[in-house]
């Protein structure tokens, strides 16, 4: 059963980030479901839109018992959050179940990364699709980057992993065999060729940030002088 936690707009400008707090909720979560990775997911950059630094959202990818498990997950991130409530933030959370994200939100989380959109429509999405949302303090505007979240860690072509498999635990440069046994299914080079062995350059202290692409874990690499350099997207 695969249940998916997003939360967006935790942080302020001089406190630790969304992303952070993810991996911190995830390592909570991970006591009791295997966590299979987390996900960022870039929004929309506006004016009309308040956001710390990148305007990005974060979704926990869960592999679960039963659908009942997305209460204790709900309320085990809740706590992580509350915990570590940042004045100036806004946040929000929500869990949903796969088969709970249906076409209309995965368009809504599509929607999100192009035009502004408001409380309203992410609550009344909520409430028609039966998808446990709540603000957590602030303005609450965090409910809105997090049912986009949904929608696109749903969809499986967008953003970038900030964890899957033990990939944080290697930083800088790389092989490919190493890679995939930390949990990466595949590594390309940007102009579509298989990558199958040899050393990718990653920046000293820096993980490997693969992308989700049809349910897969892909890190993308560009051929720089003859050697494999990693990309970040996403």
């Amino acid at each position: 059963m695969k249940i998916y936690l997003a939360m967006d707009d935790t942080d302020s400008l001089n406190s630790r980030g969304t992303g952070r707090l993810a991996r911190a909720t995830g390592a909570e979560i991970a006591k009791e479901f295997h966590v299979d990775g987390i996900s960022r997911h870039q929004l929309f950059v506006h004016e009309d839109i308040p956001f710390t630094s990148h305007n990005s959202c974060a979704v926990i990818h869960i592999e679960a018992r039963e659908r009942d498990d997305k209460d204790w997950i709900f309320e085990t991130a809740k706590e992580c959050m509350l915990n570590d409530f940042i004045d100036g933030s806004d946040p929000g959370i929500a869990v949903a179940c796969a088969d709970e994200i249906l076409p209309p939100l995965i368009a809504y989380g599509r929607d999100a990364q192009k035009i502004v959109l408001n409380q309203e429509k992410a609550r009344t999405l909520a409430a028609n699709l039966g998808i446990r949302l709540e603000g957590l303090g602030g303005t609450e505007d965090g409910v809105i980057g997090t049912m986009a979240g949904l929608g696109l860690a749903k969809g499986g072509n967008d953003g970038r992993f900030l964890m899957c498999g033990k990939i944080r635990e290697m930083t800088g440069p790389a092989d490919v065999e190493s890679l995939l046994d930390a949990g990466i299914d595949a590594v390309y080079t940007v102009d579509g060729h298989v990558v199958r062995d040899g050393r990718i350059i990653i920046q000293e202290g820096k993980s490997a940030k693969p992308c989700p692409v049809d349910g897969r874990k892909i890190l993308f690499v560009e051929n720089i002088d003859g050697q494999f350099h990693a990309v970040k997207r996403g």
